[in-house]
């Protein structure tokens, strides 16, 4: 009988997971590997051949470890729940003018209640990731911390995780470096895994090509999306564009028009299919709104000053004073400015290593 009980271990094919698995079963624990079929790159059209956590190689790759260090395996089919939640709010969002961060979504609402079903259909009290990120306590309530490692600290994409899920999760690559992880792979024999390559696509746009990958899905696109214009800010027009969803706010390289001066997305208008354009003064706010929020380390969100906010994954953080403005709604003021607050991102704010919280950018301020 094992020393802490059953553990259910996602498993991606990948080296963070594979040491995951290897970690928590040398501390005693019975591990089962679970690995979730989140998307069938064959129906995409993409140009890339398929890669990362849900292609054949890898789930492969994950059975394989498993057989080697002799635990249970799984492979859970959640295409059709992944696909009508994700991948519809991924090409709402972009049709919408906003730019949408599709992991967060997915780990808060489909992969962990995903592991926590087949969890308790297991009898495992507990299901563990190779997240870099730790998990810490305070009065009766569990939130995430940043990595040890803070070039891998992957904190910014577990914001919207609920106290139930925090309650069940492990993240064991929390306190370790990924020179680290790779050491301990190589020790344990899995020398070809301490080199393999990782994946940083989208797993449904593996090309990396989201502008192709909404020509494919959304019907009549090119049509609908014909004529539109960069405008400045006093609405004279500056050229045509491609299409208002194929730019986010901040962006600088891809706009095919040519100024003298470095220009900017300032602004995505889809009623009236305009992407405005200005210099870098014209992108930077002093402040933003954030809605549809998860507050993790106290039970509500409250006025506080000094917290960091990140408003991308590697942003580098700004310090923030933070207040609630609404039932669901946060009012943040940056201490300086920033630049590239874009719609529909997430932000996420911190007291030191703490993950207070975070939510959607709703607008900048």
């Amino acid at each position: 009988m094992s020393k802490h009980g059953r553990i259910l271990v996602a498993m991606s094919g990948g080296i963070d997971s594979t040491v995951t698995a290897m970690m928590l079963q040398e501390e005693g624990y019975e591990v089962v590997g679970i690995t979730m079929k989140t998307w069938d790159y064959a129906n995409s059209g993409g140009s890339k051949k398929e890669t990362g956590c849900c292609s054949l190689d890898s789930i492969n790759d994950a059975r394989n470890v498993a057989v080697k260090m002799n635990f249970h395996h799984f492979i859970v089919d959640i295409r059709e729940e992944f696909g009508n939640y994700v991948i519809d709010n991924f090409i709402d969002e972009y049709m919408a003018g906003r730019t949408p961060n599709p992991c967060v979504l997915c780990n808060t609402h489909i992969k962990w209640e995903a592991l926590l079903r087949r969890a308790d259909s297991l009898d495992c009290a507990y299901i563990a990731t190779g997240h870099y990120a730790r998990i810490a306590a305070l009065d009766g309530r569990r939130f995430v911390q940043k990595a040890i490692d803070r070039h891998k600290d992957q904190s910014y994409v577990l914001w919207g995780l609920s106290q139930s899920c925090l309650r069940r999760s492990i993240f064991p690559l929390g306190n370790l470096l990924k020179s680290e992880v790779r050491d301990y792979a190589l020790r344990s024999g899995f020398e070809e895994l301490s080199k393999k390559a990782e994946s940083y696509e989208i797993c449904f746009v593996p090309d990396n090509d989201y502008r192709g990958f909404l020509r494919r899905h959304v019907d009549g696109l090119e049509e609908k999306l014909d004529g539109g214009h960069f405008i400045d800010r006093e609405g004279n027009v500056l050229g045509k564009h491609k299409g208002y969803p194929f730019y986010t706010i901040g962006q600088r390289k891809g706009l095919g028009l040519a100024f003298g001066v470095p220009m900017y997305v300032t602004e995505i208008r889809p009623q009236t299919n305009e992407v405005m354009l200005g210099q870098v003064d014209e992108l930077l706010k002093n402040g933003m709104t954030v809605y549809k929020t998860n507050s993790m380390k106290y039970e509500q969100f409250l006025e506080l000053d000094h917290i960091e906010s990140k408003i991308r994954y590697n942003d580098p953080g700004q310090m923030s004073k933070i207040y609630p403005s609404g039932a669901d709604e946060i009012k943040v003021e940056f201490s300086g400015h920033a630049k590239g607050v874009a719609p529909g991102q997430s932000a996420v704010f911190y007291q030191e290593d703490d993950v207070l919280g975070g939510g959607i950018i709703k607008s900048g301020l």
